[in-house]
């Protein structure tokens, strides 16, 4: 539950990129042209989620429930806080 996460599953969400693709080992550069797409995207919907249409939504509903349960699954705790898991010095 990245960043960098989020911006790939928007893209997913927008058709910007295959639901396959995770972007491993994409350079700054590329990464950067997708979050630059995807942010027009969500620009045209004033990057609220209840402005998306209907079919949008329930991809973007379905995308991000399946990341929470997998994210879950692997360990992530959404209640525990940046400060608890690192320590800055």
């Amino acid at each position: 539950m990245t960043l960098i996460g989020t911006i790939i599953r928007d893209a997913w969400v927008f058709g910007i990129l295959p639901e396959d693709e995770t972007c491993e080992n994409w350079t700054h550069s590329r990464l950067q042209i997708v979050h630059d797409r995807t942010k027009e995207e969500w620009d045209k919907y004033h990057c609220l989620v209840s402005n998306l249409p209907v079919d949008l939504k329930q991809r973007h509903a379905r995308i991000y429930r399946e990341a929470v349960e997998k994210a879950r699954a692997m360990g992530w705790d959404p209640n525990r806080s940046l400060a608890d898991s690192e320590r800055f010095e």
